[in-house]
């Protein structure tokens, strides 16, 4: 299921997203707002996975609105200014749909953020934080680390990445079988749990609790 958000200054623009998506399978808008700092609101809350984004709004243009997003949320652009594209495009959107557009053109952009989301579920965690989109290797993070409403993403050549997520939306882009989460506050790789000492998982420099919630799941990975 996509989780999405639209974002509009103007209401009918809005209402006809909601009618779009309404008819798209596996496809949930959540909410749709017509001020930015209200959606702002939103996102520091609820993780999403999509926004449909206007770009000419009074306050803050539309691309630098989702350039602010610290959390890794794709955007389709809903504009009636094709002048944006190549900025849009540069920032990694979905799609670019010129108003007014059909259903069929909108069930199109919804695809491609389908396919896309199947794609970096493969072997790469694309995630936003420090204003830009970041596409990590999964063979490239040692560990994850959940800090309050963020997460501390713990690589080989010992950089960190912190971004805006909780664990539970982290964890749901990662693939399960080669990670797993044996704390509330950490996300492991699989074949990194190689020595278990007095209920902690040691992966190089780091010692690592094993919560009793995830015990058995942890020990069952062990004992394959």
């Amino acid at each position: 299921m996509i989780r999405a958000i639209a974002l509009d200054d103007e209401i009918l623009a809005l209402r006809i997203i909601e009618n779009y998506a309404g008819k798209i399978e596996n496809l949930s808008l959540e909410k749709i707002f017509n001020t930015q700092s209200d959606a702002q609101r939103y996102l520091h809350k609820f993780p999403v996975d999509l926004i449909f984004l206007d770009i000419e709004m009074p306050s803050k243009n539309g691309i630098d609105f989702y350039k602010s997003i610290s959390q890794n949320t794709k955007v389709i652009f809903t504009t009636a200014y094709s002048d944006y594209a190549v900025d849009a495009f540069s920032i990694n959107a979905v799609d670019y749909l010129l108003k007014p557009f059909s259903f069929e053109r909108f069930k199109t952009a919804v695809e491609k953020v389908k396919l896309n989301s199947v794609n970096d579920d493969v072997d790469y965690l694309s995630i936003r934080a420090d204003y830009k989109l970041h596409k990590i290797n999964f063979n490239d993070i040692v560990l994850i680390e959940g800090l309050d409403d963020y997460i501390q993403i713990h690589l080989k050549d010992h950089s960190k990445i912190t971004a805006r997520s909780s664990m539970k939306s982290i964890l749901e882009k990662l693939s399960e079988k080669e990670f797993i989460r044996v704390h509330r506050s950490y996300i492991v790789p699989v074949n990194s749990i190689l020595t278990i000492v007095n209920r902690n998982i040691h992966i190089g420099e780091f010692v690592i609790p094993i919560g009793e919630t995830y015990k058995e799941g942890v020990m069952a990975i062990v004992n394959q």
